[in-house]
């Protein structure tokens, strides 16, 4: 194996596939990243074992000569090494050299390193077929659907299939959940086929797999029993799907309510974000109290004091309430809601409330409140 290729390329490939790479992988052979030379270009892979990501670094970009002197072969070596390696390279090229199956050159006009390297053929077989039922959406509405949801999943592995976001196909939407049990974020779009799956894939890896798409990438989603893959670009990302059977959240949002609270996003926000300042010992919970004439922001510390704000516009619904409720997990509903306005929705004092984005009726936010 031999080529020299464009830094930048190669750098963006190698950063992409580090995502797959564990810090300390379970497997020692899944510490390496794979590099084959094909009739492709630069194929770079690299695994967990539940997460891999495969990038072709074509021969040209547009008019842009990426790869030259080329020879076919393949070889395995460390993922963390060789990215540190060639990121601190001075040229805009580099040259690889694979020599006796065992050494990789590594070279520029002022540097040269020899990495130990392993035979291509220790590396377990994956599979990267696109298979299953599949649609292909821009990759900005893929972001947009996790980024609205992927919050509210369980951080906490005692059950593990809510730390996993459901997406759902069926009826010509593509729906995401995603909840902790103490509170619930959904996001619907339209799309174009009646494709029909059910998926639930571990919410971090997620985040990072739509973090990859590029604004223009159109992303295909293929799923099976097995596995989900999204293929862009020259990139297919592989996950394994979180076993079990999500919780049914299909008629868990109230039907009607009995008292309503339109404000500023921005307003409510930093307004809850200097009234939790002190509740320290009760992991930032506010109460709420509204009636017609006034809405207040109330919070207590034993050790620290009180504080207080009083929202200066708003618009209420209802007989007076006071509701209690940790403070960021309202604030991670609102922010999801990207709006300007939004309508936080109460059935009663001790029941789950909704935070919806006034003009946007496909996301809404399901928080339960705090006994005060």
């Amino acid at each position: 194996m031999r080529f020299t290729i464009d830094k930048e390329a190669l750098l963006k490939g190698l950063t992409l596939v580090s995502k797959a790479i564990p810090p300390k992988a379970e497997i020692p052979i899944l510490a390496n990243v794979k590099l084959a030379m094909t009739e492709k270009g630069l194929e770079i892979t690299g695994s967990d074992n539940n997460i891999t990501i495969c990038t072709i670094v074509p021969f040209m970009i547009g008019e842009k000569e990426i790869i030259r002197n080329s020879q076919e072969g393949a070889t395995l070596v460390a993922a963390k090494i060789l990215s540190e390696v060639v990121r601190h390279l001075d040229d805009d090229t580099c040259t690889f050299e694979l020599i006796d199956t065992s050494i990789l050159k590594i070279e520029d006009s002022k540097s040269n390193f020899k990495l130990n390297s392993i035979r291509a053929e220790e590396y377990p077989e994956i599979d990267l077929t696109v298979s299953g039922a599949s649609l292909t959406l821009p990759g900005k509405d893929i972001q947009t659907l996790v980024d609205s949801t992927a919050f509210a999943a369980s951080v906490k592995e005692t059950r593990p299939i809510l730390t996993a976001v459901n997406l759902e196909a069926g009826n010509f939407k593509l729906t995401a959940t995603a909840t902790d049990t103490a509170r619930l974020a959904r996001k619907s779009m339209d799309i174009e086929s009646d494709v029909r799956f059910v998926a639930n894939i571990a919410a971090k890896k997620l985040i990072d797999i739509v973090r990859s798409f590029e604004e223009e990438d159109e992303v295909t989603i293929a799923v099976n029993e097995k596995k989900a893959v999204f293929a862009f670009g020259n990139s297919v990302i592989s996950t394994r799907l979180t076993s079990g059977d999500y919780p049914n959240t299909k008629n868990i949002f109230p039907k009607s309510f009995n008292y309503s609270l339109e404000v500023n996003a921005q307003e409510f926000l930093k307004a809850m974000e200097r009234v939790s300042l002190l509740s320290t010992e009760y992991e930032g919970v506010v109460k709420l109290i509204m009636d017609q004439d006034e809405v207040e922001m109330i919070s207590r510390s034993l050790m620290v004091g009180s504080a207080n704000e009083k929202l200066q516009v708003f618009q209420y619904a209802g007989e007076r309430l006071e509701i209690s409720f940790k403070a960021s997990f309202v604030a991670d509903a609102i922010r999801a809601c990207r709006s300007e306005d939004v309508t936080i929705a109460f059935v009663g004092e001790m029941k789950p409330f909704v935070v919806r984005n006034v003009k946007d009726e496909s996301i809404e936010m399901l928080v339960t409140p705090l006994r005060s």
